[in-house]
């Protein structure tokens, strides 16, 4: 009888911890259109599919009376479960228990999953929805955030970290998603901010709400914090699942195989017509995206940031690959701050992670003003030559119509080992456009022309001239800077060749400590 007294009082334990903060607070969470720590694992994990860890844990603070109040878990439900039947560990803050503030002993809960998930090679996906460091605790909570940070800062570039805002995330807390590979953000509920309007208000005057300060239009469009504005949270969990099965489980295996059906020699006609006759107009790069992947499936990072490119996953012959593009639709898919530091993110995760690159390219250059030189277009811009130069991916580009200046340097050219480098014929290899760079050669001769019909055919002559030269791909390709000028419809298929062909590339750096790039 003792016996089954002490198992009974295990399942009550179990049956007050999965209360968290208990019944009034759960129906508060419901009401905002929130779900609870255990649901959102639940949804987010294959059915039946979590282990819960340290359920029994509480706090140790007895300062301003909170000895008097505990709660069984204390703010975070921890554990490991499966996704597509591929482990990973994850943490979901309550927000029912002091409003998922952190204490020491969370720090620890969250601690020792990624600890676990180092030692195995699982990736970690946070769901942050707390108030930040419990002020109760002092300095052990902030401790608790720098024992965070430490382990995202050492396990960055070797297991996925993945953060779902699903709720407030202010002060030090915005830093452990900042450190990790992606965040995501709902609409109406989620917020990140260092500092909260009331503080903006009182030190500069700024009166601002908390929506336009640190919602999920504002970090997915103007800061470029999250990578992913979803809904609700339904929608976000099955994002992360989709995400999750373009990744490896860690930086020493490949990404899982996807779907074999889409033929590998499948013609696209409409791409031999898809670039406009008049080289100004634009078209748009995600219908070359969709065209030529594996069952026009592309998930595309960042879509509401630097639009001007183009980032995502999808999937050549099954095989997990990242894609860079420029996009003639927005700016003229020409390089600025954002695009550029976009970009360098999204090339350098890919190589950290194996994931092949492929680069498709029509940029005009560098987007040009003061506005960019005071936002230090130069160190930018560097940023991602920086990550191409050093990826040892397999890297395919593409140039699929402008590639001028510096900008063709960047854009994964054959000099920053590039290691298959095509073009369509509808190609611009050059310095810059024929217009400007007919004012820089031959300046001093039209200004010597008075007559103005003269001067009109004068530069039409040479502009058609410059065009002759350069408005193809074959002087690139006559250096061996192009391999091979292909046919648009062919695309998909010499792609999906050349990364067969790299399967067993091996490059390797030279032996540093790390790199210094320009930060």
């Amino acid at each position: 009888m003792e016996n089954q007294q002490k198992v009974k009082n295990l399942i009550d334990l179990r049956a007050q911890a999965k209360m968290g903060g208990g019944e009034k607070r759960i129906s508060s969470q419901h009401s905002k259109g929130k779900y609870t720590a255990r649901e959102r694992i639940e949804m987010l994990l294959d059915e039946g599919s979590f282990e819960e860890l340290d359920m029994f844990i509480t706090h140790r603070c007895y300062n301003f009376g909170l000895e008097n109040e505990k709660y069984l878990g204390d703010g975070v439900v921890t554990g490991h479960g499966t996704i597509d039947g591929r482990i990973v560990y994850v943490f979901a803050q309550d927000f029912t228990v002091f409003g998922g503030s952190l204490s020491e002993t969370m720090a620890l809960k969250i601690c020792k999953i990624m600890d676990m998930a180092m030692k195995l090679g699982c990736p970690v996906i946070g769901i942050n929805d707390s108030g930040g460091a419990r002020i109760q605790e002092g300095v052990t909570s902030l401790a608790g955030y720098a024992e965070i940070f430490e382990r995202n800062i050492l396990a960055s570039g070797v297991i996925p970290q993945i953060s779902a805002i699903f709720g407030p995330c202010a002060g030090g807390a915005v830093y452990s998603p900042a450190l990790t590979d992606f965040i995501m953000m709902t609409e109406d509920n989620s917020y990140m901010f260092v500092t909260g309007p009331k503080v903006v208000k009182s030190v500069t005057g700024e009166d601002i709400s908390t929506e336009d300060l640190g919602g999920a239009d504002v970090h997915a469009g103007k800061s470029g914090v999250a990578h992913f504005k979803v809904d609700n949270e339904e929608e976000g969990t099955l994002l992360i699942r989709k995400l999750l099965s373009f990744l490896p489980q860690n930086n020493l295996e490949e990404a899982p195989m996807g779907d074999l059906s889409d033929p590998i020699d499948r013609l696209e006609d409409s791409l031999n017509s898809i670039i406009p006759d008049n080289p100004n107009l634009p078209y748009d790069m995600k219908n070359v995206i969709h065209a030529i992947v594996d069952n026009e499936e592309f998930l595309e990072v960042h879509r509401h940031y630097a639009r001007n490119i183009i980032v995502g996953f999808a999937r050549f012959n099954g095989n997990s690959t990242g894609i860079i593009a420029n996009q003639p639709n927005f700016l003229a898919g020409v390089l600025d701050c954002d695009a550029s530091r976009k970009a360098a993110r999204f090339v350098r995760f890919c190589d950290a992670f194996n994931i092949p690159i492929l680069t498709l390219v029509d940029v005009p250059g560098f987007l040009p003003g003061s506005g960019q030189e005071y936002a230090g277009i130069i160190v930018h811009g560097a940023k991602l030559m920086f990550a191409y130069g050093e990826a040892t991916v397999p890297k395919i580009t593409v140039t699929i119509r402008k590639s001028y200046g510096g900008a063709h340097d960047v854009m994964s050219c054959k000099q920053l080992r590039g290691d298959f480098n095509y073009a369509w014929p509808t190609a611009e290899i050059a310095v810059m456009g024929a217009a400007g760079a007919i004012e820089v050669l031959e300046g001093r001769a039209i200004n010597k022309i008075a007559d103005l019909d003269e001067k009109t055919q004068f530069i039409a002559d040479k502009v058609s001239e410059y065009n002759e030269k350069f408005a193809n791909p074959y002087q690139a390709a006559s250096y061996g800077y192009i391999d091979d000028v292909i046919e648009p419809r062919n695309t998909r298929f010499r792609v999906i060749r050349a990364f067969e062909a790299l399967q067993t590339k091996k490059v390797v750096n030279p032996l540093k400590k790390h790199n210094n790039i320009p930060l």
